[in-house]
């Protein structure tokens, strides 16, 4: 097999070239811009095109197949050149269901929590030494590929992302990989650019579940309002299978989860994540995973990857980074870290980067959600707003839709005045952001405090 990648160094791209590449196909790729770590990945594993830009010619008549990423343009002179030619041409999530249809497919869905299920089952897979193929939308600890493709593996599971699939395909990628086994965490509305109303953003997990193979397992979180009406919905067609958040206790060292009269100790904490763990387990359960040898290889989990990921400790002084952006996820990592630290001030300071948190007509939407935090803090570029091209928002604006209680800075040096101004003795920092507060090092600034302390 000879397949070509267009858009080869996008973060979800270069992994899938990866991990053909290391099934023994033969990959060729192009793309316009490579940044790290994507080039040396792409370098190390001999498949970094020789030259930056797109060229026609790489569109060769023995071509098996050709990707498309959502880098790339409709215009795409190499995707032109592959529709003349007849060559097949798939999206992203289109090709990993062409690779995994004759394996159990187990699909993560949800707005939010979908990366954090997915590394706590790949967790236990990997303890319990099971083969399961994979895909994983974030970069994971321990791993040097989000992309496993083998002929052997019987499982494969997929994060099921709700963007668009390519630039010629407007359907949501999880759409596209057809389920045997499916969960969904949460909707609370996100990519409103593409989905223009909480009906419209509801509609797309409707039609997640439709794509739900009839003899399919359907995990569902029946704390969520809108998730629960898609349980009732499809109880008759699959399996239906609810989940909540367990009984449990908050420990010096994390949390103890009481499960069907067993205690389990874990290293995780906050309600959320035990939430999410609930909803693995149900997942595990339907991959043949007894749930009381999941919690038991659970034990050892410290969390995924920028998920409330401890940055640097002393004494009683912990630093956090976590991933969360949107309304839900700010007001459940906020609420999760109060309840571990009752007896400390959590301070929290979160930056507005994604194209929906940055539209003033989206901003109502945080209102309360650093509530649980003792103090606030939100940071906006207003470069950033530009570069996605979207109308300028103000201060005022941004105090207005966290419902107040929050400080409101648009420069990096005001976050930095708001952190190094304060006595960190008994105290909490998180960082929360899915970019990076225009380059503030979390390790340096974590270590900087603790020699203050």
């Amino acid at each position: 097999m000879k397949v070509h990648f267009i858009a080869i160094g996008g973060s979800a791209m270069h992994n899938l070239a990866i991990a053909l590449s290391r099934k023994g196909m033969q990959v060729t790729g192009s793309d316009d811009e490579i940044f790290e770590p994507s080039r040396s990945r792409l370098d190390k594993e001999g498949i970094l095109p020789e030259t930056i830009g797109w060229n026609s010619d790489k569109i060769t008549d023995d071509l098996d197949a050709v990707i498309l990423g959502m880098h790339a343009r409709e215009n795409n002179p190499e995707l032109i050149a592959a529709k003349e030619k007849g060559i097949p041409v798939y999206s992203y999530p289109e090709y990993l269901y062409e690779q995994s249809k004759d394996k159990t497919r187990v699909v993560i869905g949800g707005s939010h929590g979908k990366t954090t299920i997915t590394s706590m089952i790949l967790h236990v897979v990997n303890a319990l030494n099971l083969n399961v193929d994979y895909m994983v939308g974030a970069q994971l600890e321990g791993y040097d590929c989000m992309v496993k493709i083998t002929p052997d593996a019987p499982i494969m599971i997929l994060e099921g992302d709700e963007y668009l699939s390519s630039p010629i395909d407007r359907r949501p990628k999880f759409h596209l990989y057809k389920p045997n086994i499916a969960i969904i965490s949460g909707i609370a509305w996100d990519h409103i650019n593409v989905f223009p109303t909480f009906d419209n953003y509801v509609e797309q997990f409707d039609i997640f579940c439709q794509q739900i193979e009839s003899d399919g397992t359907f995990v569902y979180n029946s704390e969520d309002a809108e998730v629960a009406k898609l349980g009732a919905r499809y109880q008759n067609a699959v399996n239906a299978v609810a989940y909540a958040t367990p009984d449990y206790e908050v420990t010096e060292d994390g949390t103890v989860v009481h499960f069907e009269g067993n205690d389990y100790p874990m290293k995780i904490f906050g309600a959320h994540n035990l939430q999410n763990l609930m909803g693995a387990i149900r997942i595990g359960e339907a991959m043949g995973i007894a749930p009381s040898n999941f919690l038991t290889a659970m034990h050892s989990f410290t969390g995924a990857g920028k998920r409330l990921q401890k940055v640097a400790e002393s004494g009683n002084f912990t630093m956090f980074k976590d991933f969360a952006h949107s309304p839900s996820k700010l007001q459940a990592t906020t609420k999760a870290v109060k309840e571990q630290y009752p007896e400390r001030e959590v301070i929290a300071c979160m930056e507005l980067h994604t194209f929906s948190s940055l539209k003033k007509e989206f901003l109502p939407q945080y209102e309360g959600a650093m509530s649980a935090a003792d103090h606030a803090l939100v940071y906006f570029s207003p470069e950033v707003v530009a570069h996605k091209k979207l109308d300028p928002i103000t201060k005022e604006q941004v105090w207005e839709g966290f419902g107040g209680g929050v400080q409101v800075v648009n420069e990096t040096e005001e976050v930095l005045r708001f952190i190094h101004g304060r006595d960190w003795n008994n105290k909490v920092l998180l960082m929360m952001s899915s970019g990076n507060f225009d380059g503030i090092d979390y390790d340096a600034l974590g270590d900087e405090l603790i020699d203050r302390l």
